[in-house]
């Protein structure tokens, strides 16, 4: 018939749980844990029994989203992109700005929840994947400074832990009371240290 409309193919379980975890995630930086599941339902455009269909609690669901918030693959994409034939300073300014991002994406998720403390019992296992993804994403990053290996003081592993750690500390409000650091500063402090150079 004419006109006639095809439905659109009903989502799998897997890809309705994937547009819930989509739709908490930015309601989890505004509501915390205090979201409900209206709130939810509504984001999704979906019925508030639609969550319960494939998700046993709002629990599992945030937790779903949280998981999702926490997991690297993003920045692992991103660095992948950087290329190694670059200049030094422009492939680390890349590297700090990816990280920086995801620092701030994670303190900002964890306020919101009131996380603090270690992790719990349950979560040990996501965290020692995230830890060994992390791990690997190091790893890239070092490869992608060994063509400036002879120009620096120290390994290209040393100089990724030494950026990883500053940027983690300029980019939490509390540890750098209110005064963040830019890539810029943070990748110039590194290279330069704070002395004046003479033109």
């Amino acid at each position: 018939m004419e006109g006639r409309r095809e439905r659109a193919r009903p989502l799998t379980p897997d890809e309705r749980r994937e547009a819930l975890v989509a739709a908490t995630l930015p309601l989890l930086y505004m509501h915390g844990r205090a979201v409900t599941t209206r709130l939810i339902a509504e984001a999704a455009g979906v019925a508030e029994g639609t969550i319960f269909r494939v998700f046993d609690s709002k629990e599992e669901l945030i937790e779903a989203a949280m998981a999702k918030a926490f997991s690297p693959g993003q920045v692992a994409d991103r660095v992948a992109e950087i290329d190694p034939a670059e200049p030094l300073r422009e492939k680390l300014l890349k590297m700090a700005s990816i990280l920086q991002q995801r620092f701030r994406a994670t303190f900002g998720l964890m306020r919101a929840m009131g996380e603090v403390g270690p992790p719990k019992p349950e979560r040990a296992n996501r965290h020692r994947d995230m830890h060994a993804e992390m791990v690997a994403i190091r790893e890239v990053m070092a490869t992608l400074l060994e063509p400036d290996a002879d120009s620096l003081s120290v390994d290209p592993p040393m100089l990724v832990h030494m950026l990883r750690l500053f940027t983690l500390a300029g980019s939490n409000e509390q540890i750098a009371d209110g005064q963040m650091l830019t890539p810029e500063q943070i990748v110039d402090t590194i290279l330069h240290g704070v002395m004046k150079r003479e033109d």
